[in-house]
């Protein structure tokens, strides 16, 4: 019978977390312990190791998300394992589950088969705590907002131009349009609300793109958090709460140290979606596991047009970091998927629908080589039921682009199954590569919405609904046009559009809504029917969780 992927980890015994964070030169005083198994480091680490060259940046992306599932997690701890077994001192930096996804339908973020981080139950449950700290934050300066106007209002804000949400970290559709402050005068003023996700908030942002404890504090005073009557934009720092928020923030901001089924060290920080988010762990524990480790496997979420597009275009302009290499993964069945192939038919071969659903890969592989300059290797995720005649056209189509194809059996066979990708991944890294951004900051706002759209997704062009233009020239006007951009899009599509899979051709993208987020250093285009509330779908993954007597739990996967 087929162990679950709690079962594999459970059967693991971990080691001593000081052990894992000793053999990264780590001493006891640089870290806080959280058990045996968890750990945060100082990131006074940072300024110790501040002379000592970084390692090699790999970052691991993937084709875009089908209903068969890709495997992204899976194969970044697989490709860490392998390279610890190849004696490369490897260091993953990884980001953290939201419960959203976990109650949800995706389920947790910490790999799957042989190839997890462990204590995976604690990883995506409260873990250390980071996401109800980065919730508290966030709902302080929420609070803060309501008081200052229920006793007098001295900045003149305008209630009805009140840009903060209220955050909470689970699906919740009943919250995303909310009126509160019912009750008479003692109880506040109504009006309109909402809630966001908690990994759709800016304080989460901010966290992820913060360098340290006083950087995050200038960041978070520079959330704009509405508008007066006379259209100035209201900050954080006006209402003098970034200090009572850094406070709350103080331990969450250092990343924390756990270790894969093989004891391959892992630094899991911050964990923002790419659909709705820029997708990516944090600058800090980046930049430490660079300094701590020879190879650092990090990942970027959904598909290449979300997370990798966002991390190169974000997170290297805000840190200063340059990729080395990129893994984009795909499956056999992902692929046929996208040729139109029904899930329950995706297990038979069939060229056809996978050289009709090749056109995504190729398209993300593009992307990378040709529009950043990195060079890429292609994991396939394999699955028993894969052909080799598949297998062959996927490396027939791919080398045709001058890019190899390595299989990738982490899930079965953890670090061992990962070895022909390590090799691949190795190679090019030591490659000279021509890492380029895709626009420059000094381009206008809706330029840079299109160069992404037409670059990286296909588009033909952008439209703009009349308030999306209007706050465009809003924001152009009070300074922020210089800001990169983070598109909110679905993840099913290159398009807008989730009905369109594979590589659509003569679409347009609609941008509805644009959002600030000053602190995080970047401005939000909310496109398609994208929301920063999931709800739970009809058989929630909550359902299948519960727990025994020991306290052991099980139905997470």
């Amino acid at each position: 019978m087929m162990r679950s992927d709690i079962e594999i980890a459970q059967s693991i015994n971990p080691r001593y977390i000081e052990e894992i964070a000793a053999e990264l030169g780590l001493t006891r005083q640089e870290i806080d312990l959280y058990g045996n198994d968890k750990a945060k480091v100082h990131l006074s680490v940072l300024d110790r190791l501040k002379h000592r060259p970084d390692g090699k940046l790999i970052l691991v992306t993937a084709i875009t998300p089908t209903p068969a599932g890709e495997g992204k997690t899976t194969t970044t701890i697989g490709l860490g394992d392998a390279l610890n077994r190849l004696g490369k001192k490897p260091v993953l930096a990884l980001r953290e589950p939201s419960l959203g996804p976990v109650f949800g339908i995706k389920g947790g973020a910490a790999g799957g088969g042989w190839a997890q981080v462990i204590p995976m139950e604690d990883i995506n449950l409260h873990f250390t705590g980071d996401m109800h700290a980065i919730g508290a934050a966030n709902n302080l300066l929420a609070a803060m907002l309501d008081n200052h106007i229920h006793h007098g209002n001295q900045l003149d804000i305008d209630t009805r131009r009140i840009t903060w949400k209220r955050c909470v970290d689970m699906n919740d559709r009943q919250l995303r349009h909310i009126t509160d402050g019912l009750g008479g005068r003692a109880h506040g003023g109504p009006r309109e609300d909402g809630y966001d996700i908690t990994v759709a908030s800016e304080i989460m942002a901010i966290l992820c793109l913060s360098n340290d404890l006083m950087d995050l504090k200038e960041n978070l005073a520079r959330i704009v958090v509405g508008y007066t009557r006379d259209e100035r934009p209201v900050t954080c720092g006006q209402l003098k709460a970034q200090g009572a928020m850094t406070a709350l923030l103080k331990d969450a901001i250092k990343p924390n140290l756990v270790q894969t089924l093989e004891h391959t060290p892992a630094l899991i920080h911050g964990g923002p979606f790419a659909n709705i988010a820029h997708g990516c762990n944090s600058i800090v524990a980046t930049k430490l596991a660079l300094k701590l480790g020879n190879y650092v496997i990090t990942e970027a979420g959904f598909g290449g047009d979300l997370g990798a597009e966002k991390f190169l275009d974000i997170k290297c302009r805000k840190a200063g970091l340059s990729p080395d290499a990129v893994v984009i993964v795909a499956t056999v069945r992902a692929l046929k998927s996208h040729g139109g192939v029904e899930k329950a038919n995706l297990t038979k071969e069939n060229l056809s629908a996978l050289d009709m659903g090749l056109p995504n890969l190729i398209k993300h592989i593009e992307n990378i080589t040709i529009k950043y300059g990195l060079p890429a290797v292609v994991a396939i995720n394999r699955f028993p039921d894969d052909t080799q005649a598949e297998l062959d056209l996927v490396r027939r189509r791919c080398a045709e682009l001058g890019v190899n194809v390595a299989l990738s059996e982490v899930w079965g066979k953890g670090g061992e199954g990962g070895i022909e990708l390590a090799g691949e991944v190795i190679q090019i890294a030591e490659q000279p590569n021509n890492f380029r951004m895709i626009y420059k900051d000094e381009m206008p706002i809706i330029e840079k919405i299109e160069t992404i759209a037409r670059e990286i997704y296909g588009a033909d062009g952008v439209d703009l609904l009349p308030s999306a233009a209007k706050e465009i020239k809003n924001l152009t006007a009070l300074g922020y046009g210089n800001l990169p951009v983070c598109i909110a899009k679905t993840q099913y599509s290159l398009s807008d559009n989730p009905a369109l899979i594979g590589r659509p051709t003569g679409f347009r993208i609609t941008v509805k809504n644009i959002r600030l987020s000053a602190g995080a250093g970047f401005v939000v285009a909310l496109t398609g029917d994208i929301m920063t509330m999931p709800g739970l779908p009809k058989a929630p993954a909550a359902q299948n969780i519960d727990v025994y007597a020991d306290g052991r739990i099980t139905g997470l996967f």
